[in-house]
């Protein structure tokens, strides 16, 4: 109903530090580029169907299941955005390939930002996609009715696959939101060194013009690109236009 493949690629569980998350492989293992995909908070790795199914002809495109997200089982304690940084550092260096193109989403861009500083050995290119939180609105309530409006006549693909997730992730969801929220994405971005694209959704809610305009500003080596029409979702809904702009800013590097 959504277009999302159901079967899986290669599985691989991976643990380390006391917590484990879940990479699914697809594409092109001969392929010299290497896609890692990092999820938002609530979601898992089955949201970026759409985008893999636009890269895997020319790369190896792995998801995440971050901790206690999709079918990662859920850690005690809840891993904060730094620890979660130092597990996604170990997988790609598990994993083997060199450094990698980053791609976070929501969420995702706080655990990627973290690991292209914390681990620049690891990270080709960043790419961040409705990056959060916006440190002027940091307070759960507002993020929570931000998040709401944003959603208010999204498509049902959106919905429905975001609702699947969230289910999934829901029984801690609360103390996942705590973290994320006390994570200081500004004062990492300026330690990024990696070529990096941010991407906003034309009418995103949740990431608004003007935080978006400070985080491009804040990363040295940036580029802005905006989806038009789109919302805080861009990737769920179709990933068509931000892969078609990632290629050509590959490309052109």
């Amino acid at each position: 109903m959504t277009g999302v493949p159901t079967d899986d690629g290669r599985i691989e569980v991976f643990a380390h530090g006391g917590a484990s998350m879940v990479a699914e492989r697809r594409g092109d293992a001969a392929s010299a580029r290497t896609v890692v995909l990092v999820h938002g908070i609530g979601m898992g790795r089955k949201v970026f169907g759409d985008l893999v199914q636009h890269l895997d002809e020319e790369a190896l495109v792995v998801a995440l299941d971050l901790p206690g997200y999709g079918d990662a089982p859920e850690p005690t304690p809840t891993p904060t955005i730094e620890r979660m940084a130092d597990l996604v550092a170990a997988y790609l260096r598990h994993l083997g390939r060199g450094p990698v193109v980053l791609l976070g989403h929501s969420m995702g861009t706080q655990v990627v930002t973290e690991t292209a500083a914390r681990h620049p050995d690891t990270v080709d290119r960043l790419v961040l996609v409705a990056p959060t939180v916006d440190r002027h609105h940091r307070r759960a309530l507002r993020r929570l009715w931000r998040l709401g409006r944003d959603l208010w006549g999204e498509s049902p693909k959106v919905l429905m696959l975001g609702a699947r997730e969230y289910v999934r992730a829901g029984p801690n969801l609360r103390r996942k939101m705590r973290a994320m929220l006390t994570h200081r994405p500004e004062a990492v971005y300026g330690g990024v060194s990696a070529l990096t694209l941010v991407v906003r959704g034309e009418f995103d809610v949740v990431v608004p013009r003007e935080w978006f305009d400070e985080v491009v500003g804040a990363i040295p080596n940036s580029r802005a690109f905006v989806v038009e029409g789109h919302r805080h979702e861009t990737l769920i809904r179709t990933a068509g236009p931000t892969a078609r702009d990632l290629r050509r800013w590959l490309s052109s590097q």
